[in-house]
């Protein structure tokens, strides 16, 4: 995110380092990524604050969430210890990976990865498209435990309440009015989608692995060593599609190296669902209390951008 959170002064997360048995004598906001708040500390670790009211991906409500994350964080870890592109969580002196700081929020610590962060949205040339495919395949066939992932649409309860609403006002913050135009507008699409995405649900392959989640370029940095995948938070078992429906380009690489050919329906499901992500994630923010702000004004040019994608 790239508000600091009225909350969350440096000192508080200062504080909460402690557990780690990290003295903090700098830290430094860092105005990155979408959802969770980072901080870069010492020059050494990257601090990483959830708001665990808001990752519907890890467990609906705060304490589902945090028991969420901790699953994921074990798994990341583990699998640091096996695959040397995978940047894992730091653990405490008693073996935790994620502290929470209160009931909403909750701290995770990582090694601050030295090298050039890539972006989300970016075209990676060939060799390097073809080296993500290969880390994926690699990852894909590890056996660390990791939490399972249904192939739904986090939010998506929240978002049907919305659509089934519109006519009332919203009244949350300066973006609310807007976004519930553009919902209006988009209604009909957006069930549509929906009941698409729940027909390419039914048909999925059994196959599953190891997945990311979330695999694009911004959550690779590329270093002296080559690639590290980062922001392991989304990790969980599920079909390998769910990774490579991220991956732009084509996949033959992974069909090298694996033998196994992608199911063009897991693929379009999954792609389907990124955008359906959004628009419930997006939606339900900018119904919600909120604030004239950086990140509420990207929220709703995500959902205008989202909502005409899933139209055409």
């Amino acid at each position: 995110m790239r508000d600091r959170p009225h909350d969350l002064p440096d000192d508080r997360v200062a504080g909460a380092l402690a557990a780690f048995g990290i003295r903090a004598r700098s830290l430094t906001h860092a105005p990155v990524g979408f959802g969770d708040h980072h901080w870069r500390v010492d020059g050494r670790w990257f601090a990483t604050v959830s708001d665990l009211a808001h990752k519907p991906h890890c467990g609906d409500g705060p304490v589902a969430a945090l028991r969420g994350l901790r699953a994921a964080m074990d798994a990341a870890a583990a699998l640091g210890g096996e695959l040397d592109f995978v940047v894992p969580p730091v653990r405490t002196p008693a073996g935790d990976t994620a502290v929470p700081l209160d009931e909403r929020y909750a701290l995770t610590v990582f090694p601050l990865v030295d090298g050039e962060p890539g972006e989300f949205g970016q075209v990676l040339g060939r060799a390097d498209h073809d080296r993500v495919l290969e880390m994926l395949a690699e990852l894909h066939a590890t056996d660390v435990p990791a939490p399972a992932v249904a192939p739904d649409v986090p939010g998506r309860a929240a978002l049907v309440d919305l659509l089934d609403r519109l006519r009332e006002p919203w009244s949350g913050g300066p973006f609310a009015t807007p976004a519930r135009e553009l919902l209006s507008t988009r209604r009909g699409v957006v069930r549509a989608r929906l009941a698409e995405f729940d027909r390419l649900a039914a048909r999925l392959p059994a196959r599953t692995a190891v997945t990311h989640g979330e695999p694009h370029p911004g959550n690779l940095v590329r270093g002296a060593a080559g690639w590290r995948l980062v922001d392991w938070d989304t990790v969980g078992t599920a079909v390998p599609e769910r990774d490579l429906a991220v991956v732009s380009g084509p996949l033959d690489r992974y069909a090298e190296v694996t033998g196994y050919e992608p199911d063009p329906g897991a693929l379009a499901l999954y792609r389907l669902r990124w955008s359906l992500v959004d628009v419930a994630e997006f939606a339900v923010w900018l119904h919600g209390p909120h604030e004239a702000s950086e990140d509420s004004a990207a929220a709703l040019r995500g959902l205008a951008e989202t909502l005409d994608h899933l139209a055409g």
